[in-house]
């Protein structure tokens, strides 16, 4: 029985008529204010805007909130895909089992470090690690062995300081296996909430268990993990209904075991070959309602992060900085070995999960967030400090992690400007960074901290943090 999210009652509500008016839009904008979310039933009510002005008004909302909570940072990092293997059909998804033209591929460990070399050379510290839910004769230990290749790799550049993952369900006991290794948030998405919708695109292999999927991240907090991501491919079912979804599962995390999950991610549904439902999705999302999806879960859930991928393209990354994102990936590619052969992305077919709408490579992404006023971020100071799960969210809700994020956000800048970026970046950059310190931060004590740090950096030193 599913006892986290009410079909039925999701689908009554989203059919009742709901009277907008500017006073009532006002007030619940108002207490979003508080720092503390809002209800159920205030957002459907925001879910109902179509007022431009009111969307401003929301959009703005959004804006104040995450630059609150967060400051005016992104924090970024590149998807390492080690695997398109997968036993499931998925009717959306190019790794899909039936996809015969598909290249498949599982990387060694020697690939996997080469990846990782690529990486720390281009200037990245935080990767996503992913893969097909099918592995090698391995097994499970083909992840754990991958997850420690990673690690390992040590480079004159740096090496990668946190690594997330995003690979197939787990039973409690192997959650246990995986929670023995040094990985930050376990991220898992359920594609679509919306049971008969999912049971229709999901035709065979494990996936198609609905519960089983749902009952995920249970599972991982019962095995003591701290952080856990989830999301929504949003296109597949009403975009509407998928919020209130997300919001459910929220709720129960937090009835359940105290917190919610450390991250929402929002992707579209994309091209993908091999899958003429993704040319066509059931339910497409326009930009506009890309933009109100965002802001909404923003302000629902103020004090979780919020991650935008490559699929959307330049101008819409630069329109989700201001709504609420938190976090980016760049430079990206979305098959095995694709950063030793960045040109294996094309033609179709050569074992990537999805087309890219953002095929920038790192310091060109960089250089437009700078000229627009964001710090990136590559910290990962809380993970190592041990500021997880129940520690962050303490910070996280009343505002207070930007106290730390902010500074170190601006140490890890200082060390790709010293290591990675070109004459223009670099003098753009650490002006930005001196802007910051003087408009942002409020004690001097506090600013004096940060140069001092940012002046070590440029002396050599590597891993600065608060």
């Amino acid at each position: 029985m599913n006892k986290i999210i009410n079909n039925n009652k999701l689908l009554k509500e989203l059919e009742e008529d709901i009277q907008i008016s500017t006073s009532k839009i006002d007030e619940i904008l108002a207490k979003a204010k508080e720092l503390r979310g809002i209800s159920h039933n205030e957002v459907l009510t925001l879910l109902k805007i179509e007022d431009k002005e009111l969307l401003n008004c929301l959009y703005e909302t959004a804006k104040w909130i995450k630059q609150e909570i967060y400051g005016k940072r992104l924090v970024l990092f590149a998807p390492l895909y080690i695997s398109n293997l997968c036993k499931n059909e998925c009717l959306y998804c190019a790794f899909r089992r039936a996809n015969k033209k598909l290249i498949r591929k599982a990387l060694s460990q020697e690939e996997i470090r080469e990846e990782v070399e690529i990486l720390l050379s281009q200037g990245h510290k935080r990767v996503l690690l992913v893969a097909g839910e099918a592995y090698t004769d391995e097994g499970l230990n083909y992840i754990f062995n991958s997850i420690e290749s990673v690690y390992r790799v040590k480079t004159d550049k740096g090496n990668i300081r946190r690594l997330n993952v995003n690979i197939a369900p787990l039973s409690v006991e192997e959650f246990k296996e995986l929670n023995k290794y040094s990985i930050g948030t376990y991220q898992l998405f359920q594609e679509t909430y919306h049971e008969e919708t999912y049971k229709k695109l999901h035709i065979g292999g494990p996936k198609t268990d609905y519960l089983y999927r749902l009952e995920t991240m249970d599972r991982a907090l019962k095995a003591g993990l701290k952080d856990v991501g989830i999301g929504v491919l949003f296109g597949l079912y009403d975009w509407r209904y998928e919020i209130l979804a997300i919001l459910s599962h929220i709720n129960h995390l937090e009835e359940n075991f105290g917190l919610g999950p450390h991250t929402i991610s929002v992707p579209r549904l994309e091209p993908a070959f091999g899958s003429e439902i993704s040319y066509k999705p059931p339910f497409p999302v326009c930009d506009e309602d890309f933009k109100k999806i965002i802001a909404v879960l923003r302000i629902a859930v103020p004090y979780t992060g919020i991650i935008l991928s490559t699929r959307e393209n330049e101008q819409m990354r630069r329109d989700a900085f201001t709504l609420g994102i938190s976090q980016i990936s760049a430079g990206s590619r979305t098959n095995p070995g694709g950063y030793k052969h960045p040109d294996s992305e094309t033609p179709e077919g050569m074992g990537s999960q999805f087309s890219l709408g953002d095929i920038r490579p790192l310091q060109d992404v960089i250089k437009d967030i700078v000229v627009h006023g964001y710090i990136p971020s590559f910290c990962t100071a809380c993970y190592r400090l041990g500021r997880v799960g129940k520690d962050f969210m303490d910070l996280a809700k009343p505002g207070l992690i930007k106290l730390h994020c902010l500074p170190n956000a601006m140490t890890t800048f200082a060390e790709y400007l010293e290591d990675f970026a070109d004459e223009e970046l670099k003098k753009n950059g650490f002006n930005l960074i001196e802007k910051m310190i003087e408009k942002d931060v409020a004690k001097d004590e506090t600013k004096n901290k940060i140069r001092k740090m940012i002046q070590e950096v440029k002396s050599g030193k590597r891993d600065m943090y608060i």
